[in-house]
């Protein structure tokens, strides 16, 4: 299992030097890959060239670029680009993001995620590729464009650099059984989030062998990497502990979609949390967030994070090393967390 560390998204101008300091010790000690994120407030890939030019070995992924926020060429771009000058230290992480960000923030039709997700890959990578200039005609992409209104000037393309690597990694975050299938399908590797090392089996088990199947070639957990990004955290406090994770649970269970259209509660419920799922969108979506926070069960904390004394990560460290993921990537910038778990599994 490989290490990485996962500084997501925040005000960058108050919290570059210390997310500097963090990347730059996980890099000194061997972590595998670091990464940025986005939602609606600051872009993952800014931080993300800053931060890779400020390291020398670590590998530097996006969980995630939007996929709504940028043509599937503009991500090829970005991400051919980015490989260049990193010399292959590149890493694309994808993800569609819920209706309420598709529509509400980057105004455009939600549309069918999977359809979309397939066609936005298979364009990059045919970008990447660079073996003739690109046409794609699908259900949501149209290259060159023919609809209407087009002016009939349009003509295929082919990137004018030639890309460090055709074949660069691409990443998929999905939660949903299907989306899982897609990722294993046609992605190099999967960003789960809110993961649980109990359950992958029972939860994503038979998503991850159809998508592996539908790939051919023997593709299977062997040749894919499963990276969840888990709350590390060192203190004897399991309630204070607890409280650090619970806030980011609440918003995404309670917050993040609408009643009857949000993936992060479907998760919770998969998990058996059912009852509990539902007390906390409804405290959340009546703007009772503290409310929500502490509706937060324990027992779903302790699965979906990795807290408490070095002795009790020590306990339960090895369950998460038979779970089956290979990068597990910390969502702390604790020192002496990212030291430890540098010492118990690098």
């Amino acid at each position: 299992m490989r290490l990485g560390i996962n500084l997501g998204y925040q005000d960058w101008g108050r919290g570059l030097s210390s997310a500097l300091a963090t990347a730059q010790e996980a890099d000194r000690l061997g972590y595998h890959s670091g990464w940025t994120a986005e939602a609606y407030g600051t872009d993952s890939v800014t931080p993300l060239t800053w931060l890779m030019a400020h390291t020398e070995r670590m590998n530097w992924g996006t969980a995630i670029m939007q996929m709504p926020a940028r043509t599937p060429a503009m991500t090829a771009m970005t991400a051919a680009t980015l490989d260049l000058m990193s010399d292959g230290r590149f890493l694309l992480g994808l993800g569609l993001s819920g209706p309420q960000v598709v529509e509400g923030w980057h105004g455009q039709r939600y549309g069918k995620p999977l359809v979309k997700t397939r066609e936005y890959v298979e364009i990059v990578r045919e970008i990447l590729r660079r073996e003739k200039p690109l046409e794609y005609h699908g259900e949501h992409y149209d290259i060159p464009f023919t609809g209407e209104g087009a002016t009939g000037l349009g003509k295929p393309l082919k990137l004018i650099v030639h890309p460090k690597r055709a074949d660069l990694p691409i990443y998929i975050a999905a939660i949903g059984p299907k989306n899982v299938e897609l990722a294993a399908e046609i992605a190099d590797g999967w960003l789960p989030i809110f993961f649980s090392p109990y359950r992958l089996q029972e939860t994503y088990g038979a998503a991850l062998d159809a998508g592996f199947a539908k790939a051919g070639g023997g593709k299977d957990l062997k040749s894919f990497d499963i990276a969840p990004t888990i709350s590390v955290l060192i203190g004897d406090d399991l309630e204070t502990l607890r409280g650090f994770v619970k806030p980011m649970a609440a918003l995404y269970i309670g917050g993040m979609g609408a009643r009857g259209k949000n993936f992060y509660n479907d998760l919770a419920c998969r998990y058996g949390f059912e009852a509990e799922a539902k007390e906390i969108q409804d405290l959340y979506l009546d703007g009772k967030k503290a409310e929500a926070t502490a509706a937060v069960p324990d027992d779903l904390v302790d699965e979906i994070a990795l807290i408490g004394p070095r002795e009790r990560i020590i306990d339960r460290l090895d369950v998460w090393k038979e779970s089956g993921i290979t990068t597990m990537i910390l969502g702390s910038s604790q020192p002496e967390a990212l030291r430890l778990m540098a010492e118990l599994v690098l």
